[in-house]
């Protein structure tokens, strides 16, 4: 069966996304010689450490194998009970979710008394603390530059524009998959839920959206199937729910409004005459709606290296969609969620771009960014 393990668990038994990660993961299950070289390589050095031993101390060995796999099977109901839980407490947080996504649709105004924050606010301290620098008494007022308001902004705008796309751009790993041609439509996206499967191990993600003149779906999912049995030819390898199969869905792209794909114009000279001609092709171009793209869908089927690679790749994203975007969204989109910049060190950058002769056509026509503001209003 081919399957994808999560890449890290947590104490929860699922995986924690680590961008980290992922750039090992690419290069070892990128590519099918390094994958089995490194598997070659670790198969070997078990075989030393074993030979290396007395027979009496491998049939101990072989005994705590056994153990082992008592343990794994034993693992595997507790994360089978833990998707219950989860279940389970995925019904509580829906009206909370439901609340949140009135406030920022602007179909519900929250009172002064739900705007109230009753804790020791640290944003409130320093906004004290630095009044209080200045020298300036209670009844002055410090000069303090703000951002200058957008030119088409309402004074009077309802709900939290541009929540979502605030978010996607804010969080690295999603910032890299949004493309400009991306940011019109996810101005439109509205919600995002989980649905967790009660008769199977998985989940489905649901994005909702406003109307708007790219596609005429008004949700686009990507469902997620796991497992929990252990392989019966290598039980010991299991590390908790793998992923078997990763579902999107058909986006409904209105005439035009493509953004996962370009034309390219490309010119062609006829061998014996010589004349010269235009021909288009339609080529894949990057784009956030790629996410939606089913990446595997059969469960029995065997996947090789780089499909397994999409597929790790797809669940970490899936993953931290359902664990940190639907679950600490504000936090997110206020920055106080996001991991310190000072975690990460800049590598130089290469210009490896190259001109390739060709003439690129957007399929999808440059759209205003007010496209959906009027559904926030």
């Amino acid at each position: 069966m081919g399957s994808v393990k999560q890449s890290k668990k947590t104490r929860s038994g699922r995986t924690s996304s680590s961008e980290n990660e992922s750039g090992q993961e690419d290069a070892i299950l990128g590519d099918d010689k390094a994958f089995q070289s490194l598997t070659n390589m670790f198969t070997s050095m078990a075989f030393k450490n074993m030979v290396a031993l007395s027979p009496k101390v491998r049939r101990r060995i072989n005994a705590l194998r056994v153990l082992q796999k008592e343990f794994i099977e034993i693992e595997s109901k507790f994360y089978a009970e833990v998707h219950e839980l989860e279940c389970k407490y995925a019904k509580l947080y829906e009206p909370l979710f439901e609340k949140r996504a009135q406030v920022v649709n602007g179909t519900y105004e929250p009172t002064e008394e739900e705007c109230h924050i009753p804790w020791h606010d640290d944003l409130e301290e320093n906004l004290a603390e630095a009044v209080q620098s200045t020298g300036l008494t209670d009844k002055e007022t410090p000069e303090i530059k703000a951002k200058e308001p957008a030119e088409d902004m309402d004074a009077n705008v309802k709900g939290i524009p541009d929540f979502y796309l605030t978010i996607f751009k804010n969080v690295i790993m999603l910032g890299d998959m949004v493309q400009e041609h991306d940011e019109p439509i996810l101005r439109c996206l509205q919600d995002i839920k989980v649905q967790m499967h009660d008769d199977t191990l998985g989940f489905t993600l649901e994005f909702h959206f406003a109307p708007n003149e790219y596609f005429t779906n008004t949700i686009l999912t990507k469902q997620y199937s796991l497992k929990l049995v252990p392989d019966e030819d290598d039980p010991l390898k299991f590390e908790g729910p793998e992923i078997y199969a990763c579902k999107g869905c058909e986006i409904d792209w209105k005439a035009g409004k493509n953004v996962t794909i370009k034309t390219i114009k490309k010119k062609q000279k006829h061998k014996s005459r010589g004349s010269v001609r235009t021909v288009k092709k339609t080529v894949p171009t990057d784009s956030f709606f790629n996410f939606f793209a089913t990446k595997s869908e059969d469960p029995d089927s065997t996947v090789d290296a780089n499909t397994q690679t999409l597929l790790a790749l797809d669940f970490q994203m899936g993953h931290y969609i359902r664990e940190r975007v639907v679950s600490r969204a504000v936090l997110l989109y206020t920055g106080e969620g996001l991991e310190d910049d000072e975690d990460f060190e800049e590598e130089e950058e290469t210009d490896s771009d190259e001109s390739s002769g060709e003439e690129e056509v957007s399929d999808a026509e440059d759209g205003s960014d007010d496209d959906c503001r009027q559904n926030f209003i």
